[in-house]
């Protein structure tokens, strides 16, 4: 049987947020068969649980926030990642504040979080959403297009392609194509940072953005080059942050999803229409199990390598 996982122990971090810039305490505790992921709000008078589905998403700008009532938490993306890559289906996730810290910038961290707690099998089969016929959904035209796509797919793969005019972008490869089951999460993805460009800071700190943000946590970009001392990460770390987030925000659905997903300029809005859109179609998809692993997909069985 392909069986449900969570962590065999907690495990704590402490960072910063990257657009609120405040300090934030993070607990990743086991949950029980069937719980899902739920982010619970600590520091509020009375604790708020906030299930993680594609209906709680309030927010997608630069970030993907989950909200219930009002209480929120905003950029879960990168911690979903890790989840997703490293296949947690039962989590709770206690937070002293309303954003997750964003610690090196990419999900790296909240692998080794995870790796360290040690991941525990559970009594009880994984479910999975299996992608019955092509949902797809689009946004502007010409040189405005944007778009991503789910189809039929006996496992999990992802590709996305990038469109950035900066020279530091358009040298490295610009489309990325990731397969959960042959590939390695660890190694080939989850190190990929966030990035953005010096030209957008001051207009984002305005709004109250970016505040916890900097080299230490992101690739930044002047109008020629990455300032980064130490530089890229991979030679394609841009596409590959972009399939990072795209794993992360399509977890938000509840469970792991049998599908390739395609997207060419899509981003967090367009991530989180596309699950609407899959969720309003009942005909496209249906929840399935493995009772045997030899049916699953290839690499599904087995537990995630580490580094």
């Amino acid at each position: 049987m392909i069986a449900q996982r969570t962590l065999k122990t907690l495990t704590q971090a402490v960072g910063v947020g990257l657009h609120s810039g405040q300090r934030v305490e993070l607990t990743l505790r086991p949950a029980a068969p069937d719980t899902g992921i739920v982010f619970r709000r600590v520091d509020l008078p009375e604790p708020v649980d906030i299930p993680v589905s594609a209906t709680a998403v309030s927010d997608t700008r630069l970030a993907s926030t989950i909200a219930r009532g009002g209480a929120k938490v905003h950029t879960i993306e990168h911690l979903m990642s890790a989840c997703a890559g490293l296949g947690i289906d039962n989590l709770i996730v206690d937070i002293t504040a309303e954003e997750v810290p964003i610690l090196d910038g990419s999900a790296a961290s909240f692998v080794y979080l995870i790796q360290s707690a040690g991941i525990e099998l559970q009594a009880a089969p994984k479910r999975f959403i299996r992608l019955l016929k092509p949902v797809e959904v689009r946004e502007g035209e010409g040189r405005q297009l944007k778009w991503a796509r789910l189809e039929p797919y006996h496992g999990y793969k992802l590709t996305f392609e990038i469109e950035f005019d900066h020279p530091a972008v358009n040298a490295t490869g610009q489309r990325v194509e990731f397969d959960l089951g042959t590939g390695q999460y660890a190694r080939e993805i989850a190190r990929a940072r966030t990035f953005g460009f010096t030209r957008d800071v001051e207009m984002m700190r305005s709004h109250g953005l970016a505040l916890g943000g900097g080299l230490d946590n992101a690739i930044v970009m002047d109008d020629v080059k990455v300032l980064n001392a130490d530089g890229l990460r991979y030679a394609d770390e841009f596409a590959k942050h972009k399939i990072l987030d795209a794993m992360g925000d399509l977890y938000i659905v509840g469970k792991p999803l049998l599908a390739a997903y395609s997207a060419y300029r899509s981003g967090h809005a367009l991530n989180n229409q596309l699950l609407r859109a899959l969720l309003a179609q009942p005909d496209s998809y249906d929840i399935v199990t493995f009772e045997h692993d030899s049916r699953a997909p290839k690499g599904f069985a087995q537990l995630a390598m580490a580094w």
